[in-house]
């Protein structure tokens, strides 16, 4: 078995311990164990030369997710940001820790924990992917379940900072993502915002 296979191994057994279900076309999987694999799917549609460094990234940026809730952090913007941080380290500390068990070298297990970390984002093309394919696959599997519980302005608002994390190449594939009516018009109207400013 070669290293990649076996820390996707890990990886993947990891994320299907999770409680969560997420149903897609009828068929219920474990939540993180799917949003891993269809993120991994978007890197590679991407960047299909991605290096392993970023694959092995792509299958493991929200690992163990759920065992770090957003509840049981204060309500408010700093306790959500200190959230959002501890949680990248944590994926970053269970990724590391089944590469080495894999084994990756230290400075490949850098490499995907700046990655991980999206450090350099908009400069290093390798993170710039890696968030162009979050955004994707929030937009193709969870936004239009997501933008009807909220307010319209709430909604742009949302979209419009994820729209502005990605780069062109990232907004070509997210326009040709099926939405309904209601989903086009505010990812319309918030790139409407983008380029008035």
């Amino acid at each position: 078995m070669s290293k990649l296979s076996a820390a996707f191994g890990q990886f993947d057994a990891y994320n299907q311990k999770d409680p969560h279900t997420f149903t897609w076309e009828g068929k219920s999987y474990p939540q993180e164990y799917f949003l891993a694999i269809k993120l991994y799917d978007w890197v590679k549609q991407l960047q299909p030369d991605a290096n392993e460094e970023l694959l092995l990234a792509s299958r493991s940026q929200h690992i163990g997710r759920w065992e770090i809730p957003r509840n049981t952090y204060p309500d408010g913007r700093e306790a959500y940001l200190k959230w959002r941080k501890d949680l990248a380290l944590h994926h970053a500390e269970k990724s590391t820790a089944m590469m080495e068990d894999a084994g990756y070298t230290p400075e490949q297990i850098a490499r995907v924990r700046q990655i991980l970390l999206k450090q350099k984002i908009k400069v290093d093309p390798d993170v710039q992917t890696m968030e162009n394919a979050l955004c994707l696959v929030f937009l193709q599997f969870q936004y239009e379940d997501f933008h009807p519980k909220y307010e319209a302005d709430k909604v742009i608002n949302i979209l419009k900072k994820s729209l502005l994390k990605m780069d062109t190449h990232g907004h070509q594939f997210a326009l040709t993502l099926p939405y309904s009516d209601q989903g086009m018009h505010y990812i319309q109207e918030a790139l409407k915002l983008i380029n008035s400013n």
